[in-house]
């Protein structure tokens, strides 16, 4: 039996659970269940920064934005800035699972840590202000609101 197969049978077992749950959604919806894992799930995932003399660890939560200058990726924290060779396509293929996104050619942002969006300019939660270019701008803008729309339902 595989962990989702587990999963599944200890909610048919676990009548409390299913109540908690099905009032959850009741109160919440079901957008907020995948904001919740969203959290969850980036709070408890490891990011590695490799390089060819040292390995950095931290939590996915931290990671504020990439930005990449020729092939060199530096990677901005709440800890500090990790640098790193690699593609920015490489990472945001690992990181869009966390709510990550191109913003610019040269740069992913964490939705989670953007605080505004105002014409061209994103404005993070530590004051940082980065440029989004004109062609993300759309997909920029409709990400983050749907990333937000869960935390601005009103409560029932």
């Amino acid at each position: 039996m595989n962990l989702l197969q587990e999963w599944q049978q200890e909610l048919i077992n676990n009548q409390n659970l299913q109540n908690n749950l099905i009032t959850f959604i009741n109160q919440y919806g079901i957008s907020e269940i995948e904001y919740a894992l969203l959290l969850y799930s980036s709070l408890h995932h490891e990011y590695l920064c490799k390089t060819k003399s040292s390995i950095s660890k931290f939590d996915v939560y931290d990671i504020y934005y990439l930005e990449i200058r020729e092939h060199r990726i530096s990677i901005h924290t709440r800890h500090g800035t990790y640098t790193k060779h690699g593609t920015l396509a490489k990472e945001l293929k690992f990181l869009s699972p966390y709510g990550f996104i191109k913003c610019n050619q040269s740069c992913i942002v964490s939705l989670n840590k953007v605080r505004t969006i105002h014409h061209k300019d994103i404005t993070l939660i530590n004051n940082e202000t980065l440029h989004m270019s004109r062609s993300y701008a759309t997909k920029v803008i409709l990400a983050y609101s749907q990333y937000n729309s869960a935390k601005l339902k009103p409560q029932k």
